[in-house]
């Protein structure tokens, strides 16, 4: 154990101590945020407009607050970008967290003075956490590597504005910069590919022993990493890396490929974090979904994505959620958002703590005839097939098909393949034979011959690369989108189809 380490473990033990006391108190405190919050908007715009000072139970607090996505409460975040005062919160944000929307353009989401601690301080704890639990705090006596968009920021009406991940740069305490790399210049070059280049010039020499990032551009960095040195794995390289560090998208169809390129499997640790808030974070290894982040300035509602855009939908707190049901989150918090629908879908593994897994987004599912599928299912299917019939799957994404040329519709699943199975027709009846015993709607259309089997396009390698390359979403907490209900992103993938 170095001297960092050694320092930090009494603060991390103390941190890990308070994460247990959260997971045992999730309910009151939840109810003790939201009383809070509501008392300190009280005199704000948004607060006066839905009078808050009359609001003494959820059930007011239901009846004051609406659920909208940011579109639907846009005449408050524009005053408060345009540099208004005491619009949603308090006085004006410390920042702007800018991130695109598909239906709304580019987002203004605030991170006031109140509401940051809620981005760095989980994340640094998480970490904390992870390391009294397994007993590996080395991880900070060597170097960490945080694969993330730019830091620099520009003001707008006077307010520091920039990706989350640039924010937070902003935020990291002296002795954990000593340790970070890439460089600031590195960190702020905008190309992805030179950026990840860069990336690997200034690594390929240090005791790396922390690689966070989302899981394929961190492939990405292990890939030119081992290109540029003529090493056989990472570990070869970094023979101390002893902690991977994810979140935004499922590992699982990722894990395969990152373990050949490593060497085998290290610790890993699962975050949620988003511009709106870090929702939760792995709390037990090996993994068990991840503890919902209660004390931390949200207050979390949860309706079930079912029946979400319903009239009468349950809006449901945290001690009536169930397990096994996929709910819309919403969030109210410290940085002004009110009934604030997120857009992803959670599901609870737990109730006794509160841990959940993220099933994908509200608006990223298939429903040409009705069946609803998410992102969680064709996830699980996938999962479930590899098992059966081995093959390595880069990326993959679902788009229906609703007028073939010939037959009846389908699910088309465009796959990039880093290893074929051995017989793709066999294949493809097995993943079907998966996303039957996944959704029973999906079941109810192949029976009654509404749907025909899915069918599988293969992709050339890297298509999914140029795909985010030609979208200006290459690196950075870009994600590709498992699942759509249009032709959109399948039209753009048919240029890549791979005939040999």
């Amino acid at each position: 154990m170095g001297w960092k380490s050694k320092v930090i473990q009494p603060f991390a033990a103390y941190n890990s101590r308070k994460i247990a006391r959260m997971a045992l108190n999730a309910v009151s405190d939840q109810h003790a945020i939201r009383q809070k919050i509501v008392q300190q908007a009280e005199n704000t715009e948004y607060g006066k407009d839905h009078h808050f000072s009359d609001i003494r139970t959820y059930e007011d607090f239901k009846q004051a607050i609406p659920i909208h996505d940011y579109e639907g409460s846009r005449k408050y975040f524009d005053r408060v970008r345009d540099g208004e005062k005491d619009i949603l919160w308090p006085g004006q944000p410390m920042y702007f967290a800018k991130t695109s929307g598909t239906t709304s353009g580019t987002k203004y989401i605030p991170i006031t003075r109140a509401s940051l601690p809620n981005h760095f301080n989980t994340a640094r704890n998480a970490l904390f956490h992870y390391g009294i639990k397994t007993g590996n705090l080395d991880f900070v006596d060597g170097k960490l590597i945080f694969l993330s968009g730019s830091p620099k920021l520009e003001k707008t009406n006077g307010i520091l504005t920039g990706r989350l991940s640039g924010i937070v740069n902003h935020q990291v305490p002296g002795w954990l910069k000593m340790s970070q790399v890439p460089s600031w210049e590195t960190n702020c070059i905008e190309d992805w590919e030179a950026k990840v280049d860069k990336i690997v010039e200034e690594t390929r020499n240090l005791d790396m022993r922390l690689i966070s990032g989302i899981p394929p551009w961190v492939q990405m960095y292990y890939e030119r990493l081992l290109e540029s040195t003529g090493k056989s794995t990472v570990r070869e390289l970094f023979p101390n890396y002893s902690v991977f560090v994810y979140g935004g998208v499922n590992f699982e169809p990722y894990r395969n490929q990152l373990e050949a390129l490593t060497g085998g499997r290290i610790d890993s640790v699962e975050t949620y974090p988003a511009s709106e808030g870090f929702i939760a974070f792995q709390d037990t290894f090996p993994h068990q979904g991840m503890l919902l982040n209660t004390r931390s300035g949200i207050f979390f509602e949860f309706v079930p994505a079912r029946q979400f855009g319903e009239k009468d939908a349950p809006r449901l707190a945290l001690e009536n959620v169930e397990t096994g049901t996929d709910y819309v989150l919403i969030l109210n918090s410290n940085a002004g958002l009110w009934g604030y629908n997120l857009g992803d879908t959670i599901r609870f593994i737990s109730t006794d703590p509160y841990r959940v897994v993220v099933t994908g987004r509200i608006k990223h599912f298939i429903s040409a005839f009705g069946e609803h599928v998410i992102g969680k299912e064709i996830e699980e299917a996938l999962q479930n097939t590899l098992k059966k019939w081995p093959a390595e799957v880069v990326e993959f994404t679902v788009a229906p098909q609703v007028n073939p040329q010939e037959g009846l519709p389908y699910h088309e699943w465009f796959i990039e393949f880093g290893r074929e199975p051995e017989e793709m027709d066999v294949f493809a009846a097995e993943l079907d034979r998966q996303m039957v015993k996944q959704n029973t709607y999906y079941q109810d259309l192949i029976e009654g011959r509404i749907l025909r089997p899915l069918v599988i396009t293969r992709l050339e390698p890297h298509a999914f690369r140029k795909l985010m390359k030609a979208r200006g979403k290459l690196g950075g907490q870009n994600k590709v989108p498992r699942l759509s209900n249009d032709r959109e992103i399948a039209e753009l993938l048919e240029k890549s189809i791979w005939n040999s």
